[in-house]
């Protein structure tokens, strides 16, 4: 079975982008445009894996992971951040996301932390 993911961005291109870095990896992709939309999406599609804005309009992704971790307190979540954001980093780690990844993207840094926290 496909492992599916989640990508949750507010900017359209940064979901592309993290979906043509994935595509050769065989996974089943969903997209949301905001933390609220992240949410809804989780619960319908069950993903293995979330990639997740911090900052986004309506609700941000430290906010949405707070959310689906209370909905399922064992998903595994990558934080997406640009480079700065150090402090936001570290609250998402604090309060459970399993990772994160810093735009612009590094290709092989990406696939590298999807599988690794796919495989814990």
């Amino acid at each position: 079975m496909m492992p599916k993911i989640l990508i949750v961005d507010d900017a359209p291109f940064i979901r592309n982008q993290l979906k043509l870095i994935l595509e050769p990896l065989d996974f089943e992709i969903y997209e949301a445009s905001d933390g609220k939309e992240a949410i809804e999406m989780y619960k319908k599609t069950n993903p293995d894996l979330v990639t997740m804005d911090i900052s986004m309009p309506i609700m941000d992704g430290i906010k949405a992971l707070t959310e689906i971790l209370k909905y399922d307190s064992s998903a595994k979540i990558i934080m997406v951040t640009a480079l700065g954001h150090k402090m936001r980093v570290l609250e998402a780690v604090e309060k459970g996301a399993s990772y994160y990844i810093v735009k612009p993207f590094d290709s092989e840094k990406v696939i590298k932390s999807i599988i690794k926290v796919l495989n814990k």
